[in-house]
C-alpha cells in the first residue's frame, strides 16, 4: 500500500506539497509522471531515466497485456524488476485505450480541444469554445471498439485477435504486473460527447469502479477515477461517488478535460473540493509545460504526460525560451547547448550542431539525447514549482 502526507497547503491556491510513500520509495509531490508504455521510456535505460529527476513512472496495461503479456512480467518478479526500475510505478487500467482506439481515433481528437477565440466568463475565467462537428450521441459506438456494460471489446493491432477488457480482467492484469499504484477500469470519453452519452457512460464507470474495489486482492494501492467530461454537474456527481466508495487509496481525474485550454483547471475546481484531501490526486494524461502551474494550483499532486518524450522523438526540445526544432538545417552551425540555463548532462556535453546532425540523419541517439533533456527540463520545472509552494509564491 501507500501512505500520503501533505507537508504544506498553499494559502494562495489548492497547490500543496506532499510526500507519497510506496513500497519502492518516496515521491515528492507535485510530480510529473513520465509514460513508460511498454515498461520503457523509449530510447533511455532505467538508470538514465532516474538521472532526469524522474520519481515515478506509469505503464500501459493494455499494451503490456499484448506484449510480452502479464504472465511474463510476473514471472520476472513484477514490473519493477522486469525493467530494472527501483523507484515507484503506476499502471493505468486500459480505459484510455477505450478512448484512443475508439472515438479518439474516429474523430481525430485528444483529451483537450483548443480554439483561438476565447470568451471571458463571470469571475474572470477564460473559456475557449469549439464547434464539435462529430458529437458522440447517446448509443453511439466507435468503429474499432465495442463498449458494453460488461467491458470493452478490441482487436489486437498485432495479429487481429479479439480482446476483451473488463473490471475483472483489468484488475487481474494489473495485479500480475505488480505496480505500486493501479487504477480502476473506466471509460475515457472524447471531447464532443453528448450529455446523455456521458451520463450513461458515467453510470457504467461507477459500476466498474465498485466492481474493481471488490475484485482487488493484492496490497497494491487502487485509485478510483472521476469522469464526467466537461459537464460540471456530472463531474461533481462522479467526484462524490468515487470519494464515498471505500477501498480507494487515491483518485484519478480522467476522461476528456473539455474543449478549451483552460479545461484542466476548471475541472479541478469542480472536483477537488469534493475529494478526500488526505488522499493523493492524479490527473491522467495532461501535463504540457504550459499547463503545469495551473494544474498544480488546481490541486493535482501527480500528472502523467507523453509530451516531453513524444516531442523529443520528433526532434523537438523544450527550453526556457520556447521549443527548438532540431530538424532545421540552420542549427547545424550552432555550437551552443540546447539550453544554457539547463543543468542536464546533455546540455553540459553536447552542442545543438551535433544533435541537429543526429536528428536530420535519423540517428536514434538524437532522440535519446532530446528525450533525456526534455524529461530533465520538465522535472526541473516542476521542482521549481514545488519550491514556489514551499516559499508561499504559488
Amino acid at each position: 500500500m501507500i501512505e500520503f502526507k501533505v507537508l504544506k497547503q498553499s494559502k494562495k491556491s489548492r497547490a500543496r506539497l506532499g510526500v507519497l510513500k510506496t513500497p519502492h520509495g518516496e515521491v515528492h509531490t507535485p510530480a510529473l509522471v513520465p509514460v513508460a508504455t511498454l515498461a520503457a521510456v523509449k530510447a533511455l535505460r532505467s538508470d538514465e531515466i532516474a538521472a532526469t529527476k524522474t520519481q515515478l513512472l506509469i505503464s500501459n496495461t493494455y499494451h503490456l497485456h499484448l506484449q510480452p503479456g502479464e504472465k511474463v512480467v510476473k514471472a520476472a518478479g513484477g514490473i519493477n524488476k522486469f525493467m530494472n526500475w527501483p523507484r515507484p510505478t503506476m499502471t493505468d487500467s486500459g480505459g484510455f485505450q477505450v478512448f484512443s482506439l475508439g472515438f479518439g481515433r474516429d474523430l481525430g481528437v485528444g483529451k483537450v480541444r483548443k480554439t483561438a477565440k476565447p470568451e471571458i466568463l463571470p469571475g474572470g475565467k477564460t473559456y475557449y469554445p469549439t464547434k464539435i462537428e462529430h458529437a458522440v450521441e447517446h448509443g453511439a459506438q466507435p468503429n474499432a471498439v465495442t463498449i458494453t456494460d460488461e467491458g470493452a471489446h478490441f482487436r489486437s493491432p498485432l495479429n487481429g485477435e479479439e480482446l476483451f477488457l473488463s473490471p475483472k480482467i483489468s484488475i487481474g492484469i494489473q495485479e500480475k504486473l505488480g505496480a505500486d499504484i493501479i487504477f480502476a477500469f473506466d471509460e475515457c470519453t472524447p471531447p464532443g460527447v453528448s450529455y446523455d452519452y456521458m451520463k450513461t457512460s458515467l453510470e457504467r464507470t461507477h459500476r466498474w469502479a465498485k466492481q474493481c474495489v471488490a475484485l482487488k486482492k493484492s496490497d497494491q494501492a487502487l485509485y478510483g477515477i472521476v469522469q464526467g467530461s466537461y459537464f460540471e454537474d456530472l463531474r461533481k456527481e462522479s467526484a462524490r461517488y468515487i470519494a464515498a466508495l471505500e477501498g480507494f487509496a487515491g483518485y484519478g481525474i480522467g476522461g476528456d478535460i473539455g474543449e478549451f485550454k483552460i479545461g484542466p483547471s476548471m475541472v479541478l475546481d469542480w472536483v477537488i473540493p469534493l475529494l478526500d484531501s488526505r488522499k493523493p490526486r492524479h490527473l491522467l494524461g495532461i501535463g504540457d509545460i504550459d499547463d503545469m502551474e495551473q494544474i498544480i494550483k488546481g490541486g493535482a499532486d501527480t500528472f502523467d504526460c507523453t509530451i516531453p518524450t513524444h516531442y523529443a522523438r520528433r526532434g523537438v526540445a523544450f527550453t526556457a525560451r520556447g521549443k527548438i526544432n532540431f530538424n532545421k538545417a540552420t542549427l547545424l552551425r550552432d555550437r551552443a547547448p540546447i539550453d544554457r540555463t539547463c543543468a542536464c548532462l546533455v546540455c553540459a556535453q553536447y552542442s545543438r550542431s551535433y544533435i541537429a546532425h543526429l536528428v536530420r540523419a535519423n540517428e536514434i541517439t538524437g532522440g535519446a539525447l532530446l528525450t533525456f533533456h526534455n524529461l530533465y527540463f520538465f522535472n526541473a520545472y516542476v521542482e521549481k514549482l514545488r519550491e514556489k509552494i514551499k516559499i508561499g509564491e504559488l
